[in-house]
């Protein structure tokens, strides 16, 4: 009897071990599906040696397709202007849970990020990978009452 129930623990803990790990290696587009809010603070350096500080907020919109909008309100040098500017973009999730995204903003040029999924799929660490600026960080998934979900 005792090895019966050792072996059907073992069984369990396998199974359950299983599932955990495909989990943390199954991200796909659709786990970033929803909508995500962060607080951008870095710096931008310039040709001539100097230096802004860039800080902001944006709230992104993944579809699970890969595409994506953005919210956005930043500014440099604490010059933050009033209002919210809109961008679109791309953005490419890999079964490891590590990705790239995209956005363009009018007027200015497309911004480039690499990220990793949190294993809870609600967090994710981001670093801008263009030339020139420092500006790394995390968004979290937007709060969205269950109610809202459901339709």
């Amino acid at each position: 009897m005792k090895s019966r129930i050792s072996l059907s623990l073992l069984v369990l803990a396998l199974a359950a071990s299983s599932t955990l790990t495909a989990h943390a290696s199954g991200c796909t587009n659709l786990t970033m599906k929803g909508s995500w809010v962060q607080h951008l603070q870095g710096l931008i350096f310039l040709p001539d040696g100097s230096s802004l500080v860039l800080t902001g907020i944006t709230k992104s919109t993944y579809d699970g397709l890969g595409n994506l909008t953005a919210l956005d309100s930043s500014g440099t040098n604490g010059a933050v202007p009033t209002g919210w500017r809109t961008g679109t973009g791309t953005y490419t999730v890999n079964p490891d849970c590590t990705g790239t995204e995209t956005i363009s903003f009018p007027d200015q040029a497309d911004i480039h990020a690499q990220f990793v999924l949190a294993q809870s799929g609600n967090k994710l660490h981001y670093v801008n990978v263009d030339a020139g600026i420092a500006l790394s960080g995390e968004a979290e998934r937007f709060y969205v009452p269950k109610r809202e979900r459901e339709h």
